[in-house]
């Protein structure tokens, strides 16, 4: 069962305590079904594994939207309306995870994780004991063939959200630079995304159109952006908008601007998009014949209208955003190890108060990361 898996008498183990603190899923909906416990057993080390003391981990949309059911195809409205609904019902389909197939409970999440590396399985080189990692969020699927395939760190196996966490020895890379734990803990899921994106639609020195980017994932494309060379065009709240020019955005636009008429048809040459819903028209429209049109969220919505001769008549190529080619983590860490990138962390709180850290990123009046301590005191 996820959350209580039986401790080994491994060698490497011996030293560590039997229990931890952790966050245990107890089922979908609010923000009850979220248990702070302190008598977790540490989880064990299996061949090829490594056990890592964690001590910080980011929160991100998607542990919350896989808390409250929002992946299920019977959602149809913004992440904020499917919170509403799914915690008032109780009522969430199985297909409410990122696979599609019914998450199993109790379930530590947590996407992100920073720590270091504490104990190790067979066949995984004692050198490795004393790194400091981050964990891919999204990870190569261990028993399938598809070269695509997909598993989630705190989704579809336990996360951060916990004093320790097992993962695969290749999917915990060891990174080298003077960020604290906490800045690290805001890259593997924001971070990742935005590049899995860029790198999707082989972004270069041209015009970029980034959505939701005072978020998470949308302040990592700027930068990651403009990196790239990009002229970066962002949309976001006119209150974040000094803070988002700060990461690097060229032009910021208000959110309830009308795109067409501020950037006028045929304008732009990739869209980066994490809100979809009613503007989704106005984002096919502003996109240059031949342009690339990249997706990897809907807080707006996921269901949109599409006049199919847009797609067809003006040569756009769609992305959706979800595997990630390994290369992407790798380079995101040799973004910070070369000093490339900054971390943008907006607020902090400790792992017992998961609640409130999940209340504060739904209110949306930051920019950047909100990032979980983990006390080992």
């Amino acid at each position: 069962m996820p959350g209580h898996i039986e401790p080994v008498t491994s060698t490497s183990q011996d030293n560590l305590p039997a229990t931890m603190a952790a966050v245990l899923l107890n089922g979908n909906g609010g923000p009850e079904m979220l248990e702070f416990r302190t008598d977790v057993l540490v989880p064990a080390v299996e061949p090829g594994h490594v056990l890592i003391k964690v001590t910080a981990a980011g929160v991100n949309n998607t542990d919350i939207n896989t808390r409250i059911g929002w992946y299920s195809k019977t959602v149809d409205g913004s992440t904020d309306d499917a919170s509403a609904s799914n915690s008032d019902s109780g009522e969430v389909d199985d297909d409410a995870s990122w696979g599609g197939t019914p998450l199993e409970f109790p379930r530590i999440q947590g996407a992100d994780a920073c720590g270091r590396i504490v104990a190790i399985g067979d066949g995984v080189s004692a050198d490795r004991l004393g790194e400091r990692v981050l964990t891919r969020t999204m990870q190569e699927h261990p028993t399938s063939d598809e070269p695509s395939a997909t598993v989630v760190f705190g989704s579809e196996m336990d996360g951060g959200f916990a004093q320790y966490a097992v993962a695969r020895s290749t999917e915990a890379l060891a990174v080298a630079c003077d960020w604290t734990d906490i800045e690290l803990a805001s890259i593997p899921c924001a971070y990742s995304t935005a590049e899995g994106m860029l790198h999707r639609a082989n972004l270069g020195a041209e015009t970029v159109l980034i959505t939701g980017a005072s978020g998470g994932v949308g302040s990592a494309a700027v930068q990651l952006a403009k990196r790239r060379g990009a002229h970066v065009i962002a949309v976001s709240g006119a209150a974040k908008a000094d803070a988002v020019r700060n990461l690097g955005a060229d032009r910021v636009i208000d959110r309830n601007a009308d795109l067409v008429a501020e950037l006028g048809s045929d304008s732009v040459d990739v869209v980066v998009d994490l809100v979809a819903g009613p503007a989704f028209g106005s984002l096919i429209n502003v996109l240059k014949p031949g342009g690339r049109y990249a997706v990897a969220g809907a807080i707006a919505g996921p269901i949109v209208d599409l006049d199919v001769r847009d797609l067809y008549l003006k040569d756009l190529t769609f992305y959706g955003c979800t595997f990630q080619e390994r290369e992407v983590f790798e380079n995101l860490i040799s973004y910070i190890e070369a000093g490339e990138i900054q971390p943008a962390v907006a607020a902090t709180f400790p792992l017992h108060e998961i609640n409130a850290a999940q209340a504060k990123f739904l209110t949306k009046d930051f920019v950047g990361k909100i990032v979980l301590e983990v006390d080992h005191s």
